[in-house]
């Protein structure tokens, strides 16, 4: 029974490296895939994962949509960003709603940032200002 143990680890460590979803960002740490800045805004991060599991970090979501150029699409199984109102929280930015406003700077200065739904963008648009996008929009916007 013993001998069990150690087989059951290894299987599980194998299966949690092989994992295709997103990883945490390490603040400080991880360099942005496109402009090698070392990432450090926590509320401005953004991350593609691709259906093979490889992980893109971005320290601004500027650098997430220039770099989705580079990329075939069908390759892509996630593009995240992080959230205004919770900070380090990846959200699906397929279905988020984005501000760019100067009075919420960004790492690379597009004053992009993104929201988990339209209320809170709206709510913040409506104190600080700007325009708001949806993904689509956004992408049309950064061409």
């Amino acid at each position: 029974m013993n001998n069990r143990l150690p087989i059951s680890l290894l299987v599980i460590v194998f299966f949690c490296a092989c994992s295709n979803g997103p990883k945490p960002i390490e603040y400080g740490v991880d360099g942005c895939h496109y402009c090698s800045m070392t990432i450090v805004d926590k509320i401005h991060a953004a991350e593609i994962v691709t259906n093979k599991g490889k992980v893109y970090k971005f320290d601004a979501i500027e650098c997430m949509v220039n770099y989705h150029e580079q990329i075939e699409e069908k390759r892509i199984r996630y593009y995240l960003a992080n959230h205004y109102a919770t900070p380090e929280e990846l959200i699906d930015a397929t279905k988020a709603t984005f501000l760019i406003s100067e009075n919420v700077p960004s790492p690379m200065g597009a004053y992009l940032t993104g929201f988990k739904d339209k209320q809170q963008a709206v709510e913040v648009q409506l104190e600080k200002g700007g325009e708001l996008y949806d993904w689509e929009g956004l992408l049309t916007y950064l061409r």
